[in-house]
């Protein structure tokens, strides 16, 4: 039983694993090519994280890469692609800047009342696609990508002046929010970490609690692996892509109240994009696993907060698109590495079913066949029938 403990966490890791060297591999392979160290640039980048105020800079960032992730595990998890988490946060962080600037209530009720309406805005978007998908048979990766479009025309259209947009300068904004709605944060030597931090650590407890601990969580499972066996058991498979579509949305819409609640407190042009894009990288690296993910965010964080300072190295400053090449290469490797580990796991698989048929073949024959066991013998029972279903449990 260790063996098969050992051989399940090797697994696990295997894919992350191979994929980071891999990344880190190739990327050296660029910075030889182009005739510069590949070793300083990653040097310099670990010394940046040493400063507390980059420490803070990159919780604050994974905390938001952190929900969007989650909010693509969701999709992963139930088979599918949502694709439009980047339009579904950005909307309803527009939405919540706009509520926040014209509803003034006491804290202990602003700040639930913007956290309902981002995830509802989320929610609504991302079921626009989920009820395409299950009257009409519309791809939720069509449909996601459309809305990503029709939701930057819709931000487009409501920040104007005439609506609810007000100019700060050369910037478009929803005017600043009430400050009761300000979620406070923690303040350190290096700045101050956003609050909403830890409404995504509590978002990632309960992921792991709702799946693994629910029956809602087994049957969105075995939805995702496979309609046709969950329609057997009872499960409307239908019913859950939708439900899985608008969890999926309402977290998405939670990933910009970090920065909105604990920074910026107004929606503006400047406002962070492609969130929902990084939340698939990171999914993907981190297996939809709510620990592989934090450890996925805090990655992808460190090489956005980091690699700036690649600018400025001395005498000769490197491309901080060195982190970009990264990031990207994680992400084809990683999928080329979980295939691969997972053909090596199911040759394992086979390997050790044989093993335990051959091993149970020559039991049978040491015992010989005239016992009341015996395969020939009136009731007896097959003791290698038993080993493969054993084997096939497993």
């Amino acid at each position: 039983m260790k063996k098969f403990d050992k051989e399940r966490l090797l697994l696990a890791v295997a894919g992350p694993v191979i994929a980071l060297i891999v990344a880190v591999v190739l990327t050296s392979g660029v910075l030889l090519a182009s005739g510069k160290s590949p070793i300083e640039p990653y040097a310099l980048m670990f010394e940046q994280a040493t400063y507390s105020d980059v420490q803070v800079l990159i919780i604050n960032q994974a905390g938001m890469y952190y929900l969007a992730a989650l909010a693509v595990a969701i999709g992963f998890r139930m088979n599918l692609f949502n694709i439009g988490v980047d339009g579904q946060y950005r909307l309803a962080a527009m939405i919540t800047a706009v509520v926040g600037a014209h509803v003034a209530l006491p804290a202990a009720l602003q700040i639930p009342l913007l956290i309902v309406v981002a995830m509802l805005t989320g929610a609504f978007w991302a079921g626009i696609a989920g009820l395409l998908k299950t009257t009409r048979g519309v791809s939720e990766v069509v449909a996601t990508i459309m809305l990503n479009a029709i939701a930057t025309s819709v931000i487009g259209y409501l920040t104007l002046t005439k609506n609810f947009g007000v100019p700060v300068g050369n910037n478009q904004t929803t005017g600043v929010m009430k400050e009761s709605g300000w979620f406070p944060g923690i303040k350190l030597a290096g700045g101050e970490v956003y609050g909403f931090v830890f409404v995504a650590v509590l978002a990632g407890v309960l992921y792991w609690l709702v799946l693994n601990r629910t029956r809602f969580g087994f049957d969105l499972r075995a939805t995702g692996a496979s309609e046709s066996a969950a329609a057997a058991s009872g499960v409307n498979a239908k019913r859950m892509a939708l439900t899985a579509m608008l969890i999926s949305g309402a977290v998405a819409g939670l990933s910009g109240l970090p920065i909105l609640l604990g920074d910026t407190h107004t929606y503006s042009l400047s406002f962070p994009s492609g969130l929902g894009f990084i939340g698939i990288g990171i999914a993907l690296l981190g297996r939809n696993n709510p620990i592989g993910i934090a450890l996925a965010a805090l990655l992808w964080a460190f090489l956005d907060k980091a690699s700036p300072a690649l600018d400025y190295a001395q005498p000769e400053p490197y491309d901080k698109e060195i982190a970009v090449i990264m990031q990207g290469i994680i992400v084809i490797a990683v999928v080329v590495s979980y295939e691969a580990v997972r053909r090596w796991g199911l040759r394992r698989q086979q390997q050790r079913v044989g093993e335990e048929l051959a091993a149970a073949a020559r039991a049978n024959a040491k015992n010989g066949t005239d016992g009341p066991d015996s395969p020939d013998s009136p009731g007896g029972n097959d003791g290698t029938n038993d080993t493969v279903k054993e084997a096939t449990a497993r």
